[in-house]
């Protein structure tokens, strides 16, 4: 018997790019001319009351470009990649279902690449490694934890921060635990779901300090719509704690600290915007190293254009089909 898996499923669009480079207004602008449906691939979205540090989209949008994958879980739990392609396979399917064609926007690009290439079969956490790493961390610092993952793992000690905790006790975990590295692991990925037919773009303002310059400014406006209150209602809570992925989402972490007392305001603003910036970054490091994407510059007056003719090009083909 055949597998129907296999067939061709119809077009998936992937529109990646760093923070704060306006994809959720072109996706927007896109599904108000097409049968677009909009997935979000965003691990901070995923979470309700997470609305203004997120960038999420107003209600008013929710309701007029209903997003997938957009408020579905609570800031206590947590979400992963492999949940993520669960998400996504099932909105997809959906989508072509329905005759429409399914575009997952965000800047989350471990999301992107566990959909289209798959996901290593990594070891589950180990609290007690874990509860030891940062013991570790505690005394010698998280760069020095990063200067050790860059002997034994240099290509995803590329990826990470020098003080990116979190991804560097999961890449020393993981060699600790199995003595390969995360490297490794992908290198030996195998792509889960045969049929679907991605179409990558990414889209990119090509002057890298404009992007920061608006990174600086959404923060600032993100601070003037009431974000901090927005950090406040959660840091209320107490089921929540730093150590969380939703309070550790960048914005969210910086003002944590500063509830906790321990950065002054203006200061977490700074480091706010500086995470965010270093965000982005990586989120460049990602793309680049994606040979099958087309690149649009968001900056060019005729970026929107060309995207049009894109997302005109794949309807029409979808149309055919």
């Amino acid at each position: 018997m055949k597998d129907d898996r296999a067939k061709p499923q119809g077009p998936v669009v992937l529109l990646m790019g760093p923070t704060g480079a306006g994809k959720t207004d072109l996706a927007l602008h896109l599904a108000a001319r097409w049968p677009i449906d909009i997935v979000s691939v965003d691990s901070a979205m995923v979470y309700r009351g997470m609305n203004i540090g997120t960038g999420k989209p107003s209600p008013d949008v929710l309701r007029r470009f209903p997003h997938r994958l957009v408020d579905i879980l609570d800031p206590a739990e947590a979400y992963s990649a492999g949940q993520f392609v669960r998400d996504a396979r099932q909105a997809i399917q959906e989508s072509h279902g329905s005759g429409r064609i399914p575009l997952l926007v965000g800047g989350t690009m471990l999301y992107f690449r566990a959909l289209r290439q798959g996901l290593a079969e990594l070891p589950t956490a180990n609290p007690e490694l874990r509860s030891a790493i940062d013991a570790e961390a505690a005394e010698r610092g998280w760069p020095a934890m990063h200067a050790e993952l860059a002997r034994i793992d240099p290509v995803s000690a590329a990826r990470i921060q020098p003080n990116d905790g979190q991804r560097i006790q999961r890449a020393l975990e993981v060699f600790r635990l199995t003595g390969r590295t995360l490297t490794d692991f992908h290198a030996a990925t195998v792509t889960p779901e045969p049929g679907l037919r991605f179409i990558s773009y990414a889209w990119v303002p090509g002057d890298r300090d404009r992007l920061y310059d608006a990174i600086a400014r959404r923060f600032a406006a993100m601070m003037e719509a009431g974000l901090l209150a927005e950090v406040g209602d959660l840091h209320r809570r107490e089921d929540l704690h730093s150590r969380l992925p939703s309070i550790r989402s960048v914005g969210y972490r910086q003002l944590w600290e500063h509830l906790e007392g321990t950065v002054p305001l203006q200061q977490a603003i700074t480091n706010a915007i500086v995470a965010t910036r270093h965000l982005a970054r990586r989120q460049l490091v990602w793309l680049r190293a994606d040979a099958d994407v087309k690149w649009i510059d968001a900056l060019e007056s005729s970026a929107s254009a060309l995207m049009e003719r894109e997302i005109d090009s794949i309807s029409n083909v979808r149309g055919s089909a």
